[in-house]
């Protein structure tokens, strides 16, 4: 069987242990777990190959592409292994659905070694869509869910030239995916790979494999869960499980990307959104319909994160140095003063 469809196998599998099996469809419920969910394939929503239409006006296609998006046969590259680059493919149908699940097969490669390449790209589910922007080639700010695979660490360099770096628990390994809730009133901190807003992530080595490459988001009661499936074992590891995740209906599906001085290229094989059907209880019925998008208990992370202490011996090494200067000072003003000594003492014979 091809690498799709081991992967594919592989969610199934994972959706079974956590009590969420659902079998992928064509339209039609295929399956029902025990926890009462059903998956349906909604096609207006997803896009595959052959991309038949795809950006073309008229009402037979659902997906519009923007700058420097370019349509092939195999994929959708977002953009180019070349500089200052955006690029992104929005879905036209606003989602309706109450749980759904997006299911990206990506790649994402090119010539950079590592940490010399960028700047990654973002899944959305925003209530605003088609406006390019600072945010891996979308607005800033926006209103709705983005989900952000990151593979430049703009803000571990610059604390590199600072002498800086962050404690052992705090630290990111790159690539790096990470999340974020907008109600349209946070702004998004490139230079900090998005770290004061982010709301959950996990390392996820994506570049240049040979193996296919897969990130899935679901949104069920409630629960925000992104899965990724990036080894080639055909596994599905938990990144991000955060519950009261509170986003409105009518938002759109997007995926966009941008370089700036770094570059890669960006490309995405297929987007497949699953609506979910679960069983409520009466209480879970009742609840009210979300206006704004929102997490419950929400606590961002402090803007003066801890860093690592110098070690003893990089202080030795500090102060050592910095009383050999000192000395070193200290010689030049004697000789220095000495020397004015002498002239003076010449001006009076």
């Amino acid at each position: 069987p091809s690498s799709r469809a081991l992967a594919t196998m592989a969610l199934r599998r994972r959706r079974c242990w956590c009590l969420l099996l659902t079998l992928l469809s064509q339209g039609l419920p295929q399956g029902q777990a025990d926890s009462g969910t059903e998956e349906y394939l909604k096609r207006q929503h997803s896009l595959m190959k052959p991309y038949q239409g795809v950006g073309a006006s008229g009402s037979g296609t659902h997906w519009d592409l923007l700058g420097n998006t370019m349509v092939t046969s195999h994929f959708i590259r977002l953009t180019p292994d070349l500089q200052s680059k955006q690029g992104a493919i929005w879905n036209r149908v606003a989602c309706l659905m109450q749980d759904w699940e997006v299911q990206v097969h990506f790649k994402v490669h090119g010539m950079g070694k590592k940490n010399l390449n960028g700047d990654g790209f973002a899944i959305w589910y925003t209530k605003d869509r088609m406006q390019a922007g600072t945010v891996f080639g979308s607005i800033d700010p926006f209103s709705g869910l983005g989900i952000f695979m990151d593979t430049y660490p703009n803000e571990e360099k610059q604390q590199e030239t600072k002498k800086r770096r962050y404690s052992s628990t705090n630290q990111r390994i790159f690539p790096y995916i990470s999340a974020m809730v907008n109600n349209g009133s946070l702004s998004y901190d490139h230079s900090r790979d998005g770290r004061p807003t982010a709301i959950g992530g996990c390392t996820a080595l994506v570049r240049n494999l040979d193996h296919d490459t897969f990130v899935v988001t679901r949104y069920l009661k409630r629960r925000l869960t992104v899965m990724i499936n990036i080894e080639g074992k055909n596994e599905w590891k938990d990144c991000i499980d955060l519950p009261g995740v509170r986003l409105p209906l009518g938002y759109y599906f997007g995926v966009s990307s941008a370089t700036g001085d770094l570059t890669d290229n960006h490309d995405i094989i297929s987007v497949k959104v699953y609506e979910l059907t679960v069983e409520r209880t009466a209480e879970e019925q009742k609840e009210d319909e979300v206006l704004v998008p929102s997490v419950d208990n929400l606590r961002l992370q402090d803007d003066d994160p801890d860093y690592e202490p110098m070690s003893g011996v990089t202080l030795f090494f500090i102060v050592f140095f910095s009383l050999v200067g000192l000395m070193v000072l200290a010689v030049i003003g004697i000789i220095a003063f000495q020397k004015w000594q002498e002239q003076s003492r010449k001006r009076f014979y």
